[in-house]
């Protein structure tokens, strides 16, 4: 008879639960989450770049003017920010990165890029399109966002064992 193995998540071989590299991780990827929001709902016109209020003049941004001055770059940071942080998550020495970890993080990055690419077709193609807090500025580049996160999704993967 085979004794069935001891699993411990926080055993000594398995390495460290927080270190450097994993603090390093989820400061990208909190700050480029911040930053996404932060912009969208702080800096950002209501009606985006461009409309126009009722006395006919184009509706201004609000928050620092640094950030108003990069417009739709902002996304483009924030979602670097996210990516890369997912990236570096998915090392070794990261929980993400060893384990059942790379598992969770190789399907969690697969399913919401699909997600938001379809949630891109769905709703905001077509005839009648909503009116979606981030999905709206973005237009086509939903597709790179959704095709990214995929992409995230194949660094968890390589790590696979």
């Amino acid at each position: 008879m085979s004794k069935s193995k001891e699993r411990d998540v926080l055993a000594p071989d398995r390495g460290p639960l927080f270190t450097l590299r994993f603090a390093l991780a989820l400061l990208l990827i909190v700050g480029g989450i911040a930053w996404i929001l932060f912009y969208y709902f702080g800096v950002r016109p209501t009606d985006g770049f461009g409309s126009i209020n009722a006395d006919g003049k184009p509706n201004q941004p609000t928050g620092p003017s640094f950030l108003q001055d990069l417009e739709g770059k902002n996304y483009l940071i924030g979602f670097i920010a996210l990516f890369l942080g997912l990236a570096i998550s998915a090392h070794p020495k990261t929980p993400l990165g060893r384990g059942q970890g790379v598992v969770i993080g190789m399907l969690g990055c697969f399913i919401i890029g699909l997600i938001w690419i379809c949630i891109f077709y769905i709703f905001l193609t077509g005839n009648d399109p909503k009116d979606l807090a981030i999905f709206n500025d973005l237009g086509q580049k939903n597709l790179f966002v959704g095709i990214a996160f995929m992409a995230v999704g194949f660094t968890f993967a390589t790590r696979w064992e």
